[in-house]
């Protein structure tokens, strides 16, 4: 299967189309958020961006400033089960397209992405200095006196970031499918 790349907006005849496994390369405006942010939205206050048809990237990046300009050190993805609790609430009331991370996420995740339209994306662990490289611009830091940097939300453009698509619009899932494929070799394997 070919790399399919899509641009921001996400909106949802970009990503209607992308099916579980597909490879894909992303480009645009994205925001970082980890727990804290997701919380303080989770709880109700107001974000200080527009989510509509938008990407919400599970990184904490590490960043330097230099001459008053903002450069991306490292920008891998952190493990995105520990949004679980605040993500499909967070779709629902911003519209967001486009979350991605690393590892699987849950059954509330990916029946949200069912009703709203949204698709998970995975990206490569262990590769945040690659993927700093995949970053052009850094346009924004919000959050950053409440949360600190690592939590802030950074509003920052990208240019093919690889990533594959592990939840989609039909709430097909990569990870259903290699947990049901675990389960039948342990149950293979112990008899």
């Amino acid at each position: 299967m070919l790399m399919k790349k899509i641009e921001y907006p996400f909106a949802l005849n970009v990503v209607k189309d992308l099916k579980a496994g597909q490879r894909i390369s992303l480009s645009g405006r994205i925001v970082t958020a980890r727990d804290r942010v997701h919380k303080y939205l989770f709880e109700g206050n107001k974000c200080p961006v527009d989510l509509r048809d938008g990407a919400v990237y599970h990184c904490g990046p590490v960043m330097l400033q230099k001459e008053g300009k903002w450069h991306v050190c490292a920008a891998g993805p952190t493990t995105s089960m520990r949004q679980e609790p605040y993500t499909p609430r967070i779709i629902e009331q911003y519209r967001v397209r486009v979350i991605i991370g690393k590892g699987g996420m849950g059954e509330g995740t990916r029946k949200a992405c069912v009703k709203y339209g949204c698709i998970y994306l995975q990206t490569v662990g262990g590769a945040a200095t690659w993927i700093a490289q995949k970053i052009e611009n850094v346009t924004g830091v919000h959050l950053y006196k409440e949360f600190g940097y690592a939590e802030a939300l950074w509003e920052i453009i990208v240019k093919d970031l690889e990533a594959v698509v592990a939840i989609d619009v039909n709430g097909r899932s990569i990870h259903k499918k290699v947990q049901a494929l675990s389960r039948r070799n342990l149950k293979h394997i112990l008899g």
